[in-house]
C-alpha cells in the first residue's frame, strides 16, 4: 500500500508540474500535428495504406522521444534527483511514477494525433488504436528508464535518442503489423514486448537511479 502511494505522489508531481509549466503536451501537439501535416502533403494521393500507417507511427515515436527528453528536466534542473534517490521509498516507484506520467502525455497527445491522421488518411481501425495504446506502455517503460540513464550523461540530448530508438524500432514494427494485417499475432508481440521491457525496467532502474 505504501508503495503504491508513493507513486501516486511522485505521478501527481509530475502532472501538476506540466500543469503549471505547460512545456511539454503544447510541444508534442504542435509536433505531431506538423509532422502529420507535412507527410498529408509528401504523401502522392493514391499511395498505399501501409505508407500512411508507418508514418504516423514514426510521428508518434519522435513525439515521445519529444516528451521523454523533457522528462527528467525539472529533477535535473533543480537539483532534485539526488533527493528522489535518497528518499525513504523504493527507488522503482521513481520509474514507474515517471512512465505513468509520460503515459498520460502520450495519451493527450494521441487524442489530437489520430483523429487528425483520419482527417489527412484514411480512418483508423480499432486495432489500429489497440496497437497505439500498447505501443504507450513500452515507449513509456523504456523512454523512462533511457532518461534515467542520459541524465548521468554529458550530452543528454544525444544520449537518449541514442538509447531510445534502437529499442523501439520493434514498436513500429509491432504497430505497422498490427494496423495492416488481420491477424492479431502483432498485437500479441506488442503486449509481449510491453511485458518483457517493463520488468527488465522496473527490474535495472534501482541500479541507473544510484549512477544518476
Amino acid at each position: 500500500m505504501r508503495y503504491l502511494s508513493d507513486v501516486a505522489a511522485l505521478t501527481r508531481k509530475d502532472l501538476l508540474l506540466e500543469l503549471r509549466a505547460k512545456e511539454t503536451i503544447p510541444a508534442m501537439l504542435l509536433f505531431v500535428l506538423s509532422a502529420l501535416t507535412i507527410f498529408h502533403f509528401a504523401i502522392p494521393r493514391g499511395s498505399s495504406d501501409v505508407a500512411a500507417l508507418g508514418l504516423l507511427w514514426v510521428a508518434i515515436v519522435f513525439t515521445s522521444l519529444l516528451g521523454l527528453t523533457r522528462a527528467f528536466v525539472p529533477e535535473r534542473e533543480q537539483g532534485l534527483m539526488d533527493a528522489l534517490v535518497l528518499a525513504p521509498c523504493d527507488r522503482s516507484t521513481i520509474w514507474l511514477g515517471k512512465t505513468i506520467a509520460v503515459i498520460a502525455f502520450l495519451g493527450i497527445a494521441e487524442v489530437v494525433a489520430l483523429p487528425a491522421f483520419t482527417l489527412f488518411f484514411s480512418g483508423l481501425t480499432l486495432k489500429t488504436v489497440a496497437a497505439v495504446a500498447l505501443a504507450d506502455i513500452g515507449i513509456a517503460a523504456v523512454g523512462t528508464l533511457t532518461g534515467a540513464m542520459a541524465v548521468a550523461g554529458r550530452a543528454r540530448e544525444l544520449i537518449q535518442p541514442l538509447l531510445f530508438l534502437p529499442l523501439s524500432i520493434p514498436v513500429i514494427v509491432g504497430g505497422i503489423g498490427a494496423s495492416a494485417t488481420a491477424g492479431p499475432k502483432f498485437l500479441l508481440f506488442l503486449a509481449l514486448y510491453d511485458t518483457v521491457f517493463v520488468l527488465l525496467s522496473w527490474a535495472a532502474f534501482d541500479f541507473v537511479a544510484a549512477e544518476a
